[in-house]
């Protein structure tokens, strides 16, 4: 599958995450937030980051056409986290993601570039249920999974994990 886009919002390019974003990624793992609210990766340098994007981010987008999205600030040439449609082992359908560095979250980047994303994954990829899974401590984040239509669906736990997270879904098609 082929599909890969770039995509431009008022405030942000998006495009997909590749090896030469090691630096933004392993930032992006080792934000304190990320570590909480996500997973401690155990990316600690630069060839682990570049190791892992080629195994994730590389695999999604040659097996799907979708993955991880660098955003970058328009106005700065800055990076500042990530967004995009990811795939789990125990879900049929993709879920959404989303990351931001500290000094750009709360400025709506996040919910900017998700509202591109979701438009993609409904109009471009015809995907038919999106999900969402998030953390029930993080508030910031549930607040932007609401505000773009999902909603909560259960408390699932991920294949090797053993805490419960919340699982929330909207329907994209029909």
């Amino acid at each position: 599958m082929a599909l890969v886009n770039q995509f431009e919002t008022e405030r942000l390019f998006l495009r997909p995450v590749t090896v030469d974003d090691a630096a933004l990624m392993l930032a992006v793992w080792n934000d304190p937030a990320f570590i909480r609210n996500v997973a401690d990766r155990g990316v600690r340098t630069l060839q682990q980051a570049r190791e892992a994007i080629a195994s994730g981010a590389g695999k999604l987008f040659a097996d799907y056409g979708y993955g991880p999205y660098s955003l970058t600030l328009k106005s700065t040439g800055d990076q500042i986290g990530i967004c995009g449609l990811f795939r789990r082992e125990n879900f049929d359908d993709p879920d959404i993601g989303f990351s931001l560095l500290p000094d750009y979250r709360g400025k709506g980047y996040a919910g900017e570039a998700a509202i591109e994303v979701v438009r993609y994954a409904r109009d471009d990829l015809a995907i038919a249920t999106l999900h969402a899974i998030v953390s029930p401590r993080n508030a910031p984040s549930i607040g932007l999974i609401e505000k773009l239509g999902m909603r909560f669906q259960r408390m699932v736990t991920m294949p090797g994990d053993n805490e419960e997270i919340s699982l929330y879904s909207m329907a994209l098609q029909g």
